[in-house]
C-alpha cells in the first residue's frame, strides 16, 4: 500500500511528540504534564490507524469491483479485520 504525504507526516508529528515527553521527563516535568502529551500521543495513533485503515478499505472496495465476488468479500473482511485489530 502507498502511504501519502499527509499520513507519514501524522506519523513525523507523533515522533516529534515522542521525542518531546522524552525531554521532559529527562527535565523531571509534572505527572500531568506528561501524562497530557501522552494521551495526546495516543489519540494522534488512533487517528492514524483510522486513516490508514479506512484508506484500505476504500482501496479494498474499489479493487473488489476488478475481481470476483468471493475474493472481494477477502479483501473487504481483512480491512474490516484491521480495523477491529488496530482498537
Amino acid at each position: 500500500m502507498k502511504y501519502n504525504t499527509a499520513v507519514t507526516n501524522r506519523i513525523k508529528r507523533m515522533d516529534g511528540q515522542v521525542r518531546g515527553v522524552l525531554k521532559m521527563m529527562e527535565q523531571e516535568k509534572d505527572c500531568k504534564d506528561v501524562i497530557t502529551q501522552l494521551s495526546a500521543i495516543r489519540t494522534a495513533v488512533d487517528r492514524t490507524i483510522g486513516v490508514i485503515v479506512s484508506s484500505n478499505l476504500v482501496h479494498s472496495v474499489e479493487e473488489s469491483q476488478l475481481i470476483d465476488e468471493l475474493q472481494a468479500e477477502i479483501l473487504i473482511n481483512e480491512a474490516v479485520n484491521l480495523l477491529v485489530k488496530s482498537r
